[in-house]
């Protein structure tokens, strides 16, 4: 706040774990410096996590970053536009989840708003983001970026305290656990505050034995009794497509089968010797991908899903998000929301084309399917932001 008042740059690192009220620092940032006119973007790494914020975006789409990072990625943000506008009269950038992406993204970011600054009077060659004050915030126990086929040390070196930016930083650290307390008897305060010591000793390795690697799934048969809003947390997506398959054979009611309409997508940079016979229909319909919607696709009604794509940010219609079947067509499904705040809201979710950025194969894949997938389970990833309401309160 000194740095907003005084018009000074600045970039702070608010640390803290869950439940310590980042989310409501956030809020309470926002609304003091809206309260005077000025711009305040809120911005989070997964669309999820902006749900939470008041007029949240996800970074990528606020900032035009790439999908597809370099260390040499710049956001296309060209002059005279709304985004340029916008970015040249902010005067403050709230940007939550920041370990969850990688470091590039805040160099892109760096670049662009000194591009969109440069000439002001606060430009300087010791600033960064164009002199705008940044506030990160999230905790390290949790999300790192995902490299694909990545190490240990490359997820690390990916993080946003292997940038340049870091040691720009200023860090706070938020150390109380707020959401726990809230509403709790004065008896149950020792309970409480070993429960959050657990917690905290789970996320430095303290608590457990060795890991050999070797991940053994036994799925009682009365799990069932998991109601809609809740979910396994698991950590791979083998282990959520065998949950899920397990769960859905449990589940009493009429199956509807649904087939995705699988075809090679044109593409520019496709070698000469390509072959587009090589690879038939049953080919492409037996692959499996992180982030896209199996070749089969079996639901009953009352079924938790997963949307696999963004279709409407303001309703919480994002990746990520958790539904549950309301009813089964012929072409569309019906769903309602079962977490965040529009829970309760029915949507009709159709088939979409899907093309996946993944580049290790010597093709590119286009799926005709509906973007979800089944959700007893779900990756640790997949679950920032959407702690249900029974558990915070």
């Amino acid at each position: 706040m000194s740095a907003l008042n005084d018009k000074k740059s600045g970039v702070y690192f608010v640390y803290g774990y869950g439940g310590t009220g980042k989310t409501y620092l956030w809020k309470t940032l926002s609304a003091s410096i809206r309260s005077k006119g000025e711009v305040v973007l809120n911005v989070a790494s997964s669309c999820i996590a902006s749900l939470l914020l008041v007029d949240g975006r996800t970074a990528h789409s606020r900032f035009l970053i790439p999908i597809n990072l370099t260390e040499d990625s710049i956001c296309p943000v060209k002059g005279n536009t709304d985004v340029y506008e916008l970015l040249k009269k902010t005067t403050l950038i709230i940007w939550d989840e920041a370990p969850m992406i990688h470091k590039h993204a805040f160099k892109a970011s760096d670049r662009t708003l000194n591009d969109v600054m440069n000439g002001d009077s606060c430009n300087t060659s010791e600033a960064v983001f164009g002199g705008k004050v940044v506030v990160f915030g999230d905790d390290f126990r949790q999300i790192l970026p995902v490299v694909t086929n990545g190490t240990r040390s490359e997820c690390v070196n990916a993080c946003i305290n292997s940038s340049y930016i870091w040691s720009k930083c200023k860090v706070l650290k938020l150390t109380k656990n707020m959401r726990l307390t809230v509403g709790c008897r004065s008896s149950n305060v020792e309970n409480i505050r070993e429960f959050a010591e657990w917690l905290l000793d789970i996320g430095q390795g303290n608590v457990g034995g060795p890991n050999d690697g070797e991940l053994v799934i036994d799925i009682p048969d009365d799990l069932l009794i998991l109601s809609s809003d809740r979910a396994l947390l698991v950590p791979l997506n083998e282990v959520v497509q065998e949950i899920n398959e397990r769960m859905l054979a449990l589940s009493p009611g009429e199956e509807v089968e649904y087939l995705s309409s699988d075809s090679l997508a044109k593409c520019e940079d496709v070698s000469e010797d390509f072959d587009p016979q090589l690879y038939s229909p049953d080919l492409l319909n037996g692959l499996k991908m992180s982030g896209m919607p199996n070749h089969r696709l079996v639901l009953q009604v009352g079924v938790p899903i997963m949307l696999l794509r963004n279709i409407n940010h303001k309703k919480g219609l994002c990746n990520g998000m958790r539904l549950q079947v309301v009813s089964l067509g012929r072409r569309v499904i019906e769903a309602k929301v079962v977490s965040g705040t529009n829970i309760g809201y029915r949507t009709l979710i159709s088939r979409v084309s899907l093309t996946p950025t993944d580049k290790k194969f010597p093709f590119k894949l286009k799926r005709r399917q509906i973007p979800i997938s089944v959700c007893f389970a779900m990756t640790i990833n997949k679950s920032q932001g959407q702690s249900s309401k029974s558990y915070t309160n």
